[in-house]
This record gives structure tokens, C-alpha cells and sequence, in this order.
């Protein structure tokens, strides 16, 4: 807290400076009223256009801001009842040397221009539009005043351009219904323009926006002129169709699997516009076949994998739902766990055999969502999940066994902005509720609720800044529900030296808190600063619809950061942070501190690199035993270093290496990180990134048990190498016809060996936190694969331990055909495949990768899906 009230003193000192504000640029459009709308040729002939003055006048904003740009660019605007126009001249003295690159959509390859449109002028919240020389479309929507960008979003809208003896031009048409404002009369809305001159990688802005600016959106200048718009309540409906073939090696004897299975499905996908501001997306029965798959990754220390959502229908609009109430990635909604794997499996004996559901069907799904003229975001999510069946087969016999419940999602968001759209105030209710009739189900929770609110207040023209939030959960279920949550990783209530928690086993219901404080300065001059301090009770969950890694924490965080705002000698800019951080539990326990500092350098020939040092004096864990007491880690030292070529190569690469290291070698980490991209014509790019990580650790936790009713908590020293890569290349045979293809072969190696227990969690030094286990204690079993521990060394085996070597392979690989044979409207045929298996953890890494993934047959998957988009 020193900390936090060091940076609030330097605030109140800070208060007197004043603030530069940039004058903001007004376009007037007009209506074309009974006027033939403009032809989107990208040649810019239509008499229409003449209606309008161009505006031109462009800021270099990168790499050397507020100077005047190589080439200058203008644009023109206009409308009617149901579209938006604008017309763009770049120029280019050198029109031959114009770089026309073909990608997929949203590639941003070559040179382009964007439009942002803040259409509710709430100074957050903005649509973006870009258009590529070659003709490529990307878009997305922007959030957090810039500091989010979400490229799934895929309206509809129509693009042409074209080269010229002066450059080159650019002619776009956007529906007003793909647009949300509201219905005054006369409106203005936020207009941003943005053009990439790529031979010199300059950006230009037709509003300047300071790189000491307190965001992007907030900073846009204003369109003006849009009188008598007609608001357009959009009703679009999408029908889908797949054919999907899997294939896979056959099983002699199991009934399930046969060597391939044939599947046809179909759904449907809307969009209404309820009103102007509001729209209802649903989706009935959704199919992502398209989607590319997650990347493999091993988790040794217990806690849950975070994984990126893809799914189109989850990551549009996204950030309406978004609740990251602390740090890292604990958010109250992860829409991951709709669609989840089922969390049961059933009880089977010798001879049966099981087949398993992959994931968990979504009967269906609802998104209510929008903004109104008064400052209201709202967002409403329904979804339902149905009962998944495990098929169980013992000679011919088949039954089926429930191992994932009909489940029932709901999330509600609001905000309101206020004092001139400089504060906020929001909320959050989130509610999963399963129809739990099984009592193999027992172990699931029966319904779970979260609230929170939060603030935001910016002052002195966004120069400085406050937010906070405060969430709540309750979750409520069996006796032995309650007790595997209390009893999980998150929560780890049955820790022996823990003085604040205990497991109850008759609990039913558990009620948690959570929340964040911080204060900041935001822009303007070189230099950031700010201080939160966060915390997550020992009884929050949110494990249910929301991500949650680990409760019973309280940080402190204090930042200072550095950029420069002018390019000097060979550098464009450097940024500069320092951070610090530290960490207690609601017992008081002072368990991490931690100090870094990084630096970015961009240079002017367009390569990157970045440094980080990290340093951990103080290091202890309350999970690392799983339940055992809190554990003293020797403190350790990290760095990374990180470069990058030129990104407008043709060939360009990029390398990482980091590494950590605890006092006394006690543990270690290792990894090291190249890529290379390939663009050997200009519709053609193929990459690959390879990857190779050691991880050493003396003390790693392996198992407990008991021995004369004392616990025993096992660590060993383990080795773990692992390999992987991606591959990936893209051809665009034009902007609305591609092809893909990721693959990511992937292989884990852990060998363990000096076996020992834990004798004392707090000593200094990490050997006197163990006693290693002598020969005649230890000795292996090849018939059982275990260890038997002969502790006493009496002759008789006191306990044994499973042996932990693991090997681990997996190769997954989509090749995706996409064709958007009309506007909305798109053919996909897909290829997946996937190898996964654990190999012999005596092998090298290359031979087990040989054996398991080339030496294998694969399962393919083989899928077609056709949509169709009808616009009412």
C-alpha cells in the first residue's frame, strides 16, 4: 500500500502541469439526396462526388509524428437512405512501385488505407474499415479507446480500387445497417483516417493524434453534416450445411471404432437489428469445424490451460461481455466453458468399451447487444448446453451413461458513460445452472452466480486516470461438490498450515470476493505511471462461465514506464518499463516479490528488439504441494531477449530466447524461439516457428502419501525437453478465395529421477528442504512401472510411487479452402488432422517424434459447410 500512496502524493504534485489538447478536424458531408449514388468502380467518375470537398491535409503519426507525410492522401463523403461512401486518392510519385500484396481478409498486407467510424461519438467505441491496393478487406471493431481490436467481425460492405498515373484510388460503400447510431436529427459522429505508405512503413492520420495521446478513439475529429438519417434495423439470416467424414485406424473388436463415421448437420445463424443501437444475434445448433485448432501445451503444476476463444459467434462483440476484474486472465466470463468437454466419465469394467463426446453440444444461443444515444451498453447472452451421453458397449450390450448435464448460461453487462464520457460506471451478473438428475454428477455444482461493478474516471483530458471494481461469487451444489471445490487447485482449503481456511464437508454453498483499485497517469509527456492493488478471497469461484487460476491472493502492483516521442540516431523510438509487484495470502503471508525492467527498441530500418530482467527475492507457493504447506522457492533471476527483421520483407525473421534460473541451480528454464516468414509472391506466404524449451527442476512435486500417519510430500528432479513448431502458409488466389493451412507437430519429454521427500518447506537453501531417498530406500519396479519406497528400511515396502516419466506427442493440422462466393456468404472445405499419443520417455525427443507422429496413421477429418446470407 506504501507503494500505491507514494503515486497518489506524486499525483497531487502532478495535478498543476496542464495539458495540451490537439484541435479537432471537421468534415462536412452531404446527402445525395435524389443524385445517382456513385458506381464502387474505385475510379471516382461519378458526378455524385462533386456534391462534396475533398479533405486531404494528412499528419505523419509514425515514425516521426506530427512532421508532414512523403505522400499526402485526401477523401470525400457522402450518403443516402441506406448506404455510406468514401472516396479515397492516394498519391504516389512512383506509381509502379505501389506494393500489391494479396492476402486473406483482415491480412492488412501492402499498402492500404483505413476509416474508423465512431458512429455513437461515445469517444471508446469505434468501426473500423480497411481497405488494401490489391483490393483485401479488413475490419473490426474498437474497443477501450483503442486498446482493444477485434478482427472477427465481418460485416458486409463492397470495395473497389484502382492504380493510377497519380496513385492510386479507393471507392467503399458501407450499409448503414452494418453501422449502429442513434436518431437525432442532425448527427455527428467520430471520424478517424489512416493510410500505410509501406515502402517507408509511415503511417499518416487525417486527425493528428499525439503519441503522448490518452488513447485513439477519444482522440478522432468529427463528421459532421448526416441530417434525416433513416436509423436501419438489419435482419440478417444465415443457414448453414455440413458434411463432415472422419477416419481413423480401426480397432479389432471395439464397436466404436469402425474407421470412420459420417455426419450431416445444419443450423442457423441471425442477426435483427431490434432497433437502430440494438442488435439480437442467435445461432441455433452452431457448427466451427472451420476453427483452427488449440495449440498443444503440458500443464505440471495442476492449474487449468487458458485457451484463446475462435469460435466466431463467442468472439464477436466480445468485448461488451468482458469483465477482467484483477490481473493476468481471471475474467467473470469465459466463454470457453460453453462447449466445454464433459467433465464426467463413466465407471466401466474389463471388456467394455467407451465412446466418448468430444465436446459438449450447444442447442443454442442468444447475444443481445448494443449501444444507446444516452450512453448505455448493454449486453445479454443466453445459452443452453445439452445432456451429453457417454456410449458404453460390453458384447453387443449398449447402454449409455450421462457424463455432462443440461447446463443453462446467462450473462448480463451495462455501462453508462457520463460527465461528458470521461467516467463510466458498469455492472456484471453471470448465472450457470445444470440439471443435475445423475448422481454420477455429484462432483459438478449445481448453480453458480457472480455480480460486479466497476468505475472508470478520467480527468484532466484523460491525462489521468482512476478504475475499479468489485465482483462477488456464490456458488452452490452437493456436500461433495462443494468439497472438491474447496479441495481444488484454485482453492486448496485442505493445506496443513494454512490458519484463516479449513474444508468443512458439510458445506453446500461457498461466497467469494474479488477486486482491483488503480490510479494512473495515461498521457501526455514521456513518461506513465500506476499503482493498483487487487484481490481474489480464498471463496471466490468463477470457474463455471468465468476463468479463475488461483484464489486467496492480495497484489500490489507499481509501474513506470518511458517513450520516447521523436526519432533520434538509428532509432524511431524506445520504450521503457519498470514494474514491481508483490503478493500475500489472507493469512498474512508475505509470498512474492518481484522487480522487472524491460526495453523495447524500434529502429529506423524497421527491426525490433526487446529486453526484459527480471528479479524474485522473495518466492513462496501455497499450491506447489497440492495441498501441503506453503513452500520456499530459492530466489531466482530471468531475462528474454527478443528480435525481429523488417515485417515488409520478403523474407523476414524473428527470434526469442528466455531463460530463469533459481539460486543454486535449484531450477531452471530454457527456451528458445525462431521464425521465418516467406513471401516468395506476393498471394503466396508460408511460415515456420520453431520451438525448443528445458525445463530442470530439483524440488518437483510428484506425489503424497503417508507413512505412520504422517503426510509425505514427494518431489523429484525432473527434466522435461519439449519440441514444437508451427507451420502455416496462406495463398489468396483473390481477396475472396483462399487457402490455409497450421500445422503444429508438438512432443514432451519428462524424465524424473532423485527421488526425495519434504522435510522443511521454509529453509534457505533448497537441499535442506528435502532428504533424498538412499538406494536402500528407493528401488524400481519394471513389472508395475512404480517405485517402492522402503522409508525405514525395515524390508517391508512402505508405500510406492507410480512412475511420472511421461512422453507425450500430439500433431494437429487444418487446411481450410474459403470461398465467399457472395458478400456474407461463404464455402469452406476443410481438412483436419490429428495424431496424439505418449511415447517411450527413454527415447530422444527426435525419435519418439519420428515413431509417434510420422511412423502413425492419423485421424482426418474431411468437412464441407456451405452458408447462405439473406439480408432483409
Amino acid at each position: 500500500m506504501r507503494y500505491l500512496l507514494s503515486l497518489v502524493l506524486l499525483f497531487q504534485y502532478s495535478f498543476g502541469q496542464q495539458t495540451n489538447k490537439t484541435e479537432k478536424r471537421i468534415y462536412n458531408t452531404k446527402s445525395l439526396s435524389t443524385l445517382t449514388p456513385p458506381v464502387i468502380d474505385g475510379l471516382l467518375t461519378d458526378a455524385s462526388w462533386d456534391i462534396v470537398d475533398w479533405t486531404s491535409d494528412y499528419i505523419e503519426h509514425s515514425p516521426d509524428e506530427n512532421t508532414a507525410p512523403i505522400e499526402q492522401t485526401k477523401f470525400k463523403i457522402v450518403y443516402d437512405k441506406e448506404f455510406i461512401y468514401f472516396a479515397f486518392r492516394c498519391y504516389d510519385k512512383d506509381p509502379k512501385e505501389i506494393v500489391k500484396r494479396l492476402s486473406r481478409r483482415d491480412g492488412f498486407e501492402g499498402d492500404w488505407i483505413e476509416i474508423n467510424i465512431d458512429s455513437h461519438n461515445d469517444k471508446r467505441t469505434s468501426f473500423s474499415f480497411s481497405a488494401s491496393v490489391a483490393g483485401v478487406k479488413s475490419d473490426g471493431f474498437i474497443s477501450d479507446n483503442g486498446s482493444s481490436w477485434e478482427g472477427n467481425w465481418n460485416p458486409i460492405w463492397y470495395l473497389k480500387t484502382n492504380i493510377d498515373n497519380e496513385g492510386w484510388t479507393a471507392e467503399i460503400k458501407i450499409p448503414l445497417s452494418q453501422l449502429k447510431f442513434g436518431n437525432d436529427k442532425d448527427q455527428v459522429w467520430g471520424l478517424q483516417s489512416t493510410r500505410r505508405y509501406f515502402r517507408t512503413e509511415e503511417r499518416s492520420l487525417w486527425q493528428r493524434i499525439p503519441l503522448d495521446a490518452p488513447g485513439w478513439v477519444s482522440e478522432f475529429g468529427e463528421l459532421h453534416g448526416l441530417i434525416d438519417l433513416v436509423p436501419q434495423k438489419q435482419i440478417e439470416i444465415q443457414p448453414f450445411f455440413t458434411s463432415k467424414l472422419k477416419t481413423y485406424p480401426k480397432e479389432v473388436g471395439n464397436p466404436f471404432r469402425r474407421g470412420n463415421d459420417f455426419i450431416v448437420n445444419g443450423g442457423l445463424d441471425a442477426k435483427i437489428g431490434v432497433t437502430n443501437d440494438l442488435t439480437l444475434d442467435l445461432t441455433i445448433n452452431p457448427d466451427f469445424g472451420q476453427v483452427e485448432a488449440d495449440p498443444a501445451a503440458i500443464s505440471l503444476d495442476g492449474f487449468q490451460l487458458f485457451f484463446q476463444e475462435q469460435r466466431p459467434f463467442f468472439v464477436e462483440n466480445k468485448n461488451i461481455f468482458n469483465y477482467n476484474f484483477a490481473d493476468g486472465q481471471d475474467n467473470l466470463f469465459y466463454s470457453r466453458r460453453i462447449g466445454r468437454n464433459p467433465q464426467g466419465f463413466p465407471n466401466t469394467t474389463i471388456g467394455e468399451f467407451v465412446s466418448m463426446p468430444d465436446n459438449t453440444t450447444i442447442l443454442g444461443a442468444a447475444k443481445f447487444s448494443g449501444k444507446t444515444k444516452n450512453g448505455w451498453s448493454l449486453g445479454l447472452l443466453e445459452s443452453v448446453t445439452d445432456n451429453e451421453f457417454a456410449k458404453i458397449d460390453q458384447n453387443g450390450d449398449r447402454s449409455k451413461e450421462l457424463v455432462e448435464p443440461l447446463t443453462n448460461y446467462f450473462v448480463g453487462r451495462i455501462q453508462k458513460d457520463f460527465n461528458n464520457k470521461n467516467s463510466i460506471i458498469g455492472g456484471i451478473f453471470t448465472a450457470t445452472n445444470r440439471n443435475l438428475e445423475s448422481v454420477a454428477l455429484n462432483f459438478l455444482r449445481k448453480s453458480a452466480y457472480t455480480v460486479g461493478v466497476d468505475f472508470l474516471h478520467n480527468w484532466k483530458n484523460r491525462k489521468y486516470y482512476f478504475v475499479s471494481n468489485f465482483v462477488m461469487s456464490h456458488v452452490q451444489g452437493s456436500k461433495e461438490a462443494i468439497k472438491a471445490t474447496q479441495e481444488s487447485i484454485t482453492h486448496l482449503f485442505q493445506r496443513v498450515d494454512a490458519r484463516h481456511i479449513s474444508v468443512d464437508p458439510n458445506r453446500t454453498s461457498l461466497t467469494g470476493t474479488g477486486g482491483k483499485i488503480e490510479i494512473g497517469k495515461a498521457s501526455v509527456g514521456n513518461w506513465r505511471y500506476n499503482g493498483s492493488v487487487n484481490w481474489r478471497s480464498p471463496e471466490l469461484e468463477l470457474n463455471d462461465v468465468g476463468f479463475l487460476r488461483q484464489a486467496d491472493e492480495i497484489r500490489q502492483y507499481a509501474v513506470l514506464s518511458h517513450q520516447t516521442l521523436k526519432p533520434f540516431g538509428k532509432f524511431r523510438k524506445i520504450d521503457t518499463r519498470f514494474e514491481q509487484f508483490s503478493s500475500y495470502d489472507f493469512d498474512e503471508n508475505f509470498n512474492k516479490m518481484q522487480f522487472a525492467i524491460s526495453s523495447g527498441a524500434y529502429l529506423k530500418n524497421n527491426w525490433n528488439a526487446n529486453i526484459s530482467l527480471i528479479y524474485n527475492p522473495v518466492n513462496y507457493s501455497n499450491s506447489i504441494l497440492q495441498g501441503g504447506p506453503r513452500f520456499r522457492y530459492s530466489e531466482a533471476f530471468s531475462n528474454s531477449i527478443t528480435l525481429n527483421t523488417d515485417s515488409r520483407k520478403k523474407l523476414k525473421f524473428n527470434t526469442a530466447f528466455y531463460q530463469s534460473q533459481g539460486k543454486n541451480n535449484s531450477f531452471s528454464f530454457t527456451e528458445f524461439n525462431i521464425g521465418m516468414t516467406y513471401q516468395p509472391i506476393n498471394a503466396f506466404t508460408i511460415s515456420l516457428n520453431p520451438n525448443f524449451a528445458i525445463n530442470k527442476n530439483d524440488t518437483q512435486y510428484v506425489t503424497q502419501t503417508s507413512f505412520s500417519n504422517e503426510p509425505r510430500y514427494i518431489t523429484a528432479n525432473l527434466e522435461q525437453k519439449t519440441v514444437s513448431a508451427s507451420i502455416r502458409f496462406d495463398y489468396s488466389i483473390n481477396p475472396n478465395l483462399t487457402i490455409q493451412y497450421y500445422g503444429q507437430p508438438f512432443i514432451a519429454i519428462g524424465r524424473y529421477k532423485d527421488f526425495n521427500k519434504v522435510t522443511n518447506t521454509m529453509a534457505r537453501y533448497y537441499g535442506d528442504r528435502i532428504e533424498m531417498f538412499d538406494t536402500n530406500q528407493i528401488s524400481f519396479d519394471v513389472t508395475n512401472n512404480n517405485y517402492s519406497i522402503d522409508e525405514d528400511t525395515n524390508g517391508t515396502v512402505d508405500y510406492t510411487i507410480v512412475n511420472p516419466d511421461f512422453s507425450y506427442v500430439q500433431f494437429r493440422s487444418n487446411l481450410v479452402i474459403r470461398w465467399e462466393y457472395l458478400p456474407g456468404s461463404e464455402i469452406f472445405l476443410v481438412w483436419s488432422q490429428g495424431i496424439m499419443g505418449n511415447s517411450n520417455p527413454e527415447q530422444d525427443l527426435f525419435t519418439g517424434l519420428n515413431s509417434q507422429i510420422l511412423g502413425r496413421k492419423p485421424e482426418n477429418i474431411f468437412l464441407i459447410k456451405a452458408t447462405y446470407r439473406f439480408v432483409l
